[in-house]
């Protein structure tokens, strides 16, 4: 056992009860001795004292252990390893998610918005290595996960991601230089953004070219994603009567832009017209040259009090044993 902790340390004053189990039996022998007058000792002469005179203190030895072991078992023993930190490869990437209102377009399965969900998480369960952090924008941006090799915490903030967490609009150079600022500070050799939308720049302080060209300054690849299909694509709706309909819509988006930041930056310009299209740009991250990072990691704890339930099971049934065969009390 490795680090044996005990999580419940206020059972151990039990042990007083032990200490006391003990005085009382030394104390109770001194009075239990008989004794008897005789004239003389040759009748006893020749005889030893037998085996179940020593012997029967084993009771009393037995019950000792049971307790203190029983004692053990409720302070609930526990095994964990230290803190390690281990050195891994992987690069620092951070997804910037559109999450506006035409990223509700039905063009995808279920729509645009949880297709792309879907598609991140696979390729981050895929990449156990790699900080990975998550950016949103719609008319704002923020910062939903900063930089995590903890994924499983990752992949919830993700799931939660729905439209009309902010002000709808879409602020591509406030979501791509959000995304950067998390980046900036990283030692990885390779950094990426990967940037999905499916509409024009609309709304925001910064420009999408101004955050390639931060993005530029500090390294950062950026992989820029369209999302949608070329033509028109289906829209949610409620009619007048409060029934859903459809709308068809014109898809728009930038993809002037979206390959000039690419270019800018050293990443590369995806259209993503499906899911399948929309997985491309994970596989081209592969390709990366990876970087060491350290994890610091710690194990889970292990419960341990089995051995010593098990090991006072064993010297109760002993002590029974014992009591009813060997050293039993004739009356």
């Amino acid at each position: 056992m490795d680090n044996l902790v005990f999580l419940n340390k206020d059972f151990f004053y039990l042990f007083i009860l032990v200490a006391a189990m003990i005085v009382w039996y030394v104390f109770k022998q001194k009075k239990a001795n008989a004794s008897i007058q005789t004239s003389t000792l040759s009748a006893f002469k020749g005889s030893g004292t037998g085996l179940r005179v020593y012997f029967r203190h084993l009771i009393f030895i037995f019950r000792v252990l049971v307790v203190s072991l029983l004692i053990i078992v409720l302070a609930r023993p526990q095994s964990s390893l230290d803190w390690t930190n281990t050195t891994t490869e992987g690069i620092d990437i951070v997804i910037a998610l559109d999450i506006s209102g035409s990223m509700l377009a039905e063009d995808f399965k279920p729509n645009r918005l949880e297709a792309s969900k879907d598609v991140a998480i696979k390729f981050i369960n895929g990449r156990p290595n790699d900080k990975i952090g998550l950016v949103v924008y719609s008319g704002e941006s923020f910062t939903q996960c900063p930089l995590t090799t903890d994924h499983a915490v990752l992949i919830n903030l993700f799931k939660d991601i729905k439209n009309g967490m902010i002000e709808d609009g879409t602020a591509v150079g406030s979501g791509l230089a959000t995304a950067v600022t998390r980046l900036k500070e990283s030692t990885a050799i390779s950094k990426v953004v990967i940037l999905l939308t499916d509409g024009v720049n609309n709304a925001g302080d910064i420009s999408p070219m101004t955050a390639a060209e931060i993005a530029k300054t500090f390294g950062v690849r950026v992989y820029t994603v369209g999302v949608g299909t070329m033509g028109m694509a289906p829209y949610p709706a409620t009619d007048f009567f409060g029934r859903k309909v459809y709308q068809q819509m014109e898809v728009e988006i930038d993809e002037a832009t979206l390959q000039d930041i690419a270019r800018m930056t050293d990443g590369r310009y995806f259209r993503a017209t499906n899911n399948t299209k929309l997985a491309e740009i994970y596989e081209e991250i592969d390709k990366l040259e990876k970087s060491k990072i350290e994890v610091k990691e710690y194990s889970k704890k292990q419960e341990e009090f089995l051995p010593f339930a098990l090991a006072a099971a064993l010297l109760l049934i002993m002590e029974v044993l014992m009591r009813q065969t060997f050293l039993r009390n004739i009356p």
